[in-house]
């Protein structure tokens, strides 16, 4: 027998919004349930039954924004922390980048529930993305994403001599962290001193402590690519908007 599940849970499930959003639209009455309009919140469903959305939400919807940052060493992805600057201040017309083709105009509301979907900490920089969007928070940093993350990192092995190809394939896959064994990587050397990340997970801090593992040393880290979408020329510290025609 088939389990009903919470309806929000559902809508998240089959990418319709995020938990938070389904809970905000179904509490409008903008949910339908077999054609039916669902309005309290927790009601339950079952898979195979037919959840449609108002034309009111799919409009709120596309007005949520996805932004694109370059983002510069000594800012937080997410809240204020410890007196360092949030990366979402770094979001004012001024900084948007000047090639940015996107037909969207920067309004303050855009700023509302804009959060980081992936982190990058403090010493890092790169590619950061913020969205309202909970479908592409989702698909980014959800438990089942199998969108890939590129890094570009700077290392200095702290041994006598070179990197053993033994620890290289250690890196790509067998190291251990939390008490669990991490995903396949793709990791690779770019030249002499830097090496290529690919990951389809974050821990915190994942990349540092997989270099620490192999007496890797890391001088320098930069996100260039979260899936199909790279940083390309988007300059340090300046950001633009995800246009409607691109996919992660």
């Amino acid at each position: 027998m088939t389990e009903p599940l919470r309806l929000s849970k559902r809508m998240s499930e089959l990418g319709l919004c995020s938990r938070r959003e389904a809970d905000e639209w179904i509490s409008k009455g903008w949910v339908r349930v077999d054609g039916k309009v669902v309005s309290e919140l927790g009601s339950k469903v079952l898979p195979n039954q037919r959840i449609t959305i108002e034309r009111q939400a799919s409009a709120q919807q596309s007005k949520r924004v996805t932004i694109l940052i370059n983002k510069p060493m000594g800012y937080v992805s997410g809240q204020a922390e410890d007196g360092y600057t949030p990366a979402v201040a770094l979001i004012k017309p001024e900084s948007r980048w000047k090639e940015d083709k996107a037909q969207e105009s920067f309004h303050p509301t855009q700023l509302r529930n804009l959060v980081p979907a992936g982190r990058l900490d403090i010493d890092s920089v790169g590619l950061l993305i913020l969205t309202q969007d909970g479908r592409i928070a989702k698909q980014l940093i959800g438990q089942d994403t199998e969108v890939e993350k590129e890094y570009l990192v700077r290392v200095r092995y702290t041994k006598p001599g070179k990197l053993p190809d033994a620890q290289l394939q250690r890196l790509n896959h067998g190291l251990w962290m939390d008490g669990k064994p991490l995903l396949p990587a793709k990791v690779r050397w770019q030249n002499e001193d830097q090496l290529s990340f690919t990951l389809r997970e974050g821990k915190k801090r994942q990349i540092r402590r997989m270099c620490e593992a192999v007496d890797l040393k890391v001088l320098s880290l930069k996100r260039v690519r979260i899936g199909r979408i790279t940083l390309g020329n988007l300059p340090v510290g300046e950001w633009r908007y995800l246009r409607p025609e691109e996919r992660f």
